[in-house]
């Protein structure tokens, strides 16, 4: 199969062309053709798989004939959880587009507002967005949806996990009922079917991998190692292996900090990037990274999706991620688009029940190869039995604000804790201001009253 035989028109496939690309993905052959027949879908696949071709090329089609977006409308909706997705969606539309008379633009936080409305002011027949900037926009009157056609959820499973639903829910609240709905993911998880009963009509349901695997054209191993020598260890394989392009990744910011630090100090130039990050901070280092002026970039999972790397040769785990599914998102950076790659991580003894639950969730054991000069102090316990992976059950969505404590009016105090008089400390026996004493019946607790 080709791309001439999915019905784009030929400045798509021209642009398809300059890409270098001939043969569409399993995933782009069967989304192009659902989403062109004008029918909501639902697709599941693996992160590499080219599945932002896949609703971006028939989403400009399909835009082609209409009228042009004008007066702050939108003519399609994409909507995606982090920034550097949003931006790297946004330059698959302008690459792809680049022969059509189609705008584009993109709006996310982290940056200042009024460059992105007064983009908005003459509208835009693509909108690439993150959710809280986009519903800040609308509340300013910046953005409206009248003549929307298309709404498009990318890495839905994302926005979930990330605590997306409510904003979701207030956008679709916004949007004229009739529009085509797009909705890609990794999986089809129980509450991603419970988000697509809202959003998606009758939909093409297309699911090219299994969920939670890990791609084949990725070598995995781990190498046993001490948690004070990991930082050590990174350092001696980049510079013994001749590593130019090396994406690391670190369970918290302070730990990507330090440990960039710690590569720059060894001569390997390296940056952190994390939510803490100022977005130009975060888009500078990106393309430094992504220009070879830095040999390291080191993220917290903030960057587990979204970042679209061309031949990204290696992987590093320097810590393995508390939640198993990340492991698989993680390492999807690599091995993109029919590359190879190699994924390590640095695994210390106290991670092996995190290495468990990758290993049951992926439904394989990865090699051990300890590092001459490396080898742990405490040894690593031996891999348990693969046993089925566990079932997850569905998470009930937190109500706005839960969590979080509120004055008597509802609102947030700058602290984030309620004004006015506190509860009284747990074991303190001192009553808050304005609650009633118990009464203590001579130091004795009431009795229980029993039925007569």
């Amino acid at each position: 199969m080709s791309f001439t035989s999915l019905g784009l028109g030929d400045d798509l496939l021209a642009a398809v062309a300059d890409q270098g690309y001939h043969t569409p993905s399993p995933i782009q052959a069967q989304a192009i053709p659902a989403v062109l027949s004008g029918r909501d879908v639902m697709a599941a696949a693996q992160t590499g798989t080219g599945k932002t071709a896949g609703f971006t090329l028939p989403l400009l089609e399909r835009l082609r004939p209409g009228q042009p977006a004008s007066h702050n409308q939108v003519r399609a909706l994409v909507l995606t959880p982090t920034r550097e997705l949003a931006a790297q969606v946004a330059e698959s539309v302008a690459t792809y587009g680049k022969h059509l008379p189609l705008t584009s633009t993109v709006v996310f936080g982290g940056v200042k507002i009024n460059p992105q409305m007064q983009r908005l002011r003459g509208g835009a027949d693509i909108l690439v967005a993150t959710p809280g900037r986009l519903l800040d926009l609308y509340q300013q009157n910046a953005v409206k949806f009248d003549r929307l056609e298309v709404l498009v959820l990318d890495e839905a499973d994302r926005m979930l996990d990330m605590g997306f639903i409510h904003d979701i829910r207030k956008i679709l609240s916004k949007l004229p009922p009739k529009r085509q709905n797009l909705m890609f993911s990794a999986t089809f998880s129980p509450e991603i079917r419970a988000l697509a009963k809202g959003l998606v009509n009758d939909p093409v349901e297309i699911d090219v991998s299994p969920r939670n695997t890990t791609t084949e054209l990725v070598t995995q191993w781990i190498a046993p190692v001490d948690k004070k020598r990991k930082a050590a260890l990174l350092t001696h394989l980049i510079q013994e292996h001749g590593w130019f392009q090396v994406l690391v990744f670190s369970r918290t910011k302070h730990g990507a900090n330090k440990l960039a630090k710690q590569l720059d100090g060894s001569g390997i130039e390296a940056a952190a990037i994390h939510g803490n990050k100022s977005q130009n901070a975060r888009t500078r280092a990106l393309a430094d990274f992504k220009s070879g002026k830095l040999r390291a970039l080191v993220a917290t999972d903030i960057a587990a999706r979204g970042l679209d790397i061309e031949q990204l040769p290696q992987v590093v785990n320097v810590d393995l991620p508390n939640v198993p599914e990340d492991y698989v998102h993680r390492i999807g950076r690599t091995g993109r688009a029919g590359a190879t790659g190699q994924a390590i991580s640095l695994v210390s003894a106290d991670e092996f029940q995190q290495l468990t639950d990758i290993e049951r969730l992926t439904q394989q054991q990865l090699e051990r190869k300890i590092v001459a000069g490396f080898e742990p102090g405490e040894p690593l316990p031996a891999a348990r039995p693969l046993q089925p992976p566990k079932k997850r059950r569905p998470k009930k969505p937190k109500k706005p604000g839960q969590g979080q404590a509120r004055n008597q009016g509802g609102q947030k105090t700058a602290s984030g804790r309620p004004s006015g008089n506190r509860p009284p400390r747990a074991g303190s026996g001192k009553p808050g201001n304005g609650q009633q004493r118990r009464r203590r019946n001579n130091g004795n607790r009431p009795q229980a009253k029993t039925g007569s």
